[in-house]
């Protein structure tokens, strides 16, 4: 399956994750008016970060959903795809670690 039309473990959770992100949507245009309006910027700092604990619960929620159906049916399978889904998935945790 290529990347573009395989249907994702997370389909069942989509419209969860829709909403979500609409959330931090709005929280970004939030953002946006408090710096226009020159608000003090810790009260900026503390939506930013709220705005990325959100994010990451978004990230977090995604990943656990990837392990739990792209991960382990690639291990059911087996072989060289099941390791590239480990590995993928490893490089994901990295880049979300550091971020």
């Amino acid at each position: 399956m290529d990347g573009q039309h395989a249907q994702y473990g997370y389909i069942q959770s989509k419209d969860d994750y829709l909403k979500r992100l609409r959330r931090i949507e709005g929280q970004a245009r939030g953002l946006q008016r408090m710096v226009e309006d020159e608000k003090y910027c810790i009260d900026i700092l503390t939506q930013v970060s709220a705005m990325t604990k959100a994010l990451q619960s978004v990230a977090l929620g995604l990943l656990d959903e990837h392990l739990s159906h792209c991960v382990v049916q690639a291990a059911v399978a087996g072989g060289p795809a099941a390791d590239a889904k480990v590995k993928e998935a490893s490089e994901a945790i990295a880049r979300l670690v550091r971020s």
